[in-house]
């Protein structure tokens, strides 16, 4: 597979900037739809089955089968959406710098979807069968938290004893074995307006209460333990002489056991019953949206097994942690052992230097066709 591989790295790049150049932003359906429709394409001519799973919103999301499948016990996740807006790959589109290629979206992931496809076409060109044991799941939502897709990730994955997801290797080719959880929330303060010159003692600041409760909430942090309450965005008042009767805070929660969910929760909860500015009304929006990634007993044993695949074909694998999430996150919830970080090496991304290294796209193709092919025999 690994000549194979070889021959076709400048096809593979081709298909990148085909890719890096359609704008495929979360909230961009229409570029979304777009790269699906070429990977839908792709995957037919291989002999696979595309079942399509219409969205209004968002991007449609693509189930993939081989016509032949049997029993498949793998499952494959990737995602099709970015988090740049339209009008991005003209003003940067695809390029080459040395070993390097730049663009929106080339690491996270259109390097991944690439390397997906050409695995499947390597394992095809060398008459193993190994790809009629994988189901691919193509999101459109993944940047935002997968809510339209999250739902399809999980009803897919069950009866999976093994979940590969291609988020884009660390800068060192680290793969990954577990993540934080995250959670989202918004803090809504509701006061009383007032001019501050001529009566503020008839007002209730709303800002005043959200100062409270923002000390209150980053106190929840515990760093060692895995746990981070961050208030990233805040708003509220309308003019610097009012008493500002509305204040809102975006509210971000990382966790690293999903036993510390309940806990957590409930100080949020005990935070914001009660108000610190007389006259002021609290609400609290939102919830855990990614359950944490664990390295449990099951991913540690996939770990050996994709090591021993690297030993095998001379790549050195080594793991580990990161307080991003991913839709690993939910499939290894499930309890199925999951490994994320199998796509090709890069870094920066979500930026305007986002890269992929490109002697790692052959690699990792071959990495990830290798155990494609060895954990369909298990």
């Amino acid at each position: 597979m690994d000549s194979f591989l070889h021959q076709h790295q400048e096809e593979m790049l081709h298909y990148i900037e085909e890719l890096v150049n359609i704008d495929s932003g979360s909230y961009d359906k229409q570029g979304v739809d777009t790269i699906g429709l070429l990977l839908k394409e792709s995957y037919k001519e291989l002999g696979f089955n595309v079942f399509v799973e219409k969205q209004g919103v968002y991007g449609d999301h693509l189930i993939i089968e081989h016509k032949d499948a049997i029993d498949p016990n793998i499952i494959i996740l990737a995602h099709m959406d970015t988090v740049f807006p339209r009008g991005t790959a003209a003003e940067r589109p695809f390029r080459i710098e040395g070993n390097r290629a730049y663009g929106p979206g080339v690491i996270d992931m259109k390097a991944s979807q690439v390397s997906v496809l050409y695995a499947i076409k390597a394992l095809v060109n060398e008459g193993y069968e190994g790809y009629k044991r994988i189901r691919i799941v193509l999101n459109s939502d993944e940047e935002i938290g997968s809510p339209s897709s999250r739902e399809i990730i999980e009803r897919e994955a069950k009866g999976k004893k093994y979940a590969l997801v291609m988020e884009p290797a660390r800068k060192d080719g680290s793969l990954v074995s577990s993540r934080r959880g995250k959670g989202n929330y918004t803090l809504i303060i509701e006061g009383k307006a007032a001019h501050s010159g001529i009566e503020p003692e008839k007002g209730r600041s709303a800002i005043e209460e959200l100062a409270h409760k923002i000390i209150q909430l980053h106190e929840l942090s515990d760093h060692e333990n895995g746990i981070s309450v961050n208030v990233g965005l805040i708003e509220g008042g309308s003019s610097a002489n009012t008493v500002s009767d509305h204040a809102e805070a975006q509210i971000d929660v990382r966790i690293k056991e999903i036993g510390q969910v309940e806990l957590l929760e409930e100080r949020l909860d005990e935070i914001c019953s009660s108000s610190d500015v007389v006259g002021t009304k609290i609400s609290l929006e939102g919830e855990m949206n990614r359950p944490p990634m664990e390295k449990n007993k099951k991913t540690r044993a996939l770990l050996r097994i994709i090591q021993d695949v690297g030993d095998e074909i001379g790549v050195e694998i080594e793991d580990t942690s990161t307080g991003g999430g991913s839709d690993a996150s939910f499939t290894s919830s499930l309890g199925i052992a999951t490994i994320d970080g199998l796509g090709p090496i890069g870094g920066n991304a979500h930026s305007d230097q986002e890269y992929l290294v490109i002697p790692s796209l052959v690699e990792r193709t071959l990495l990830l066709a290798t155990i494609i092919e060895r954990l369909s025999k298990k």
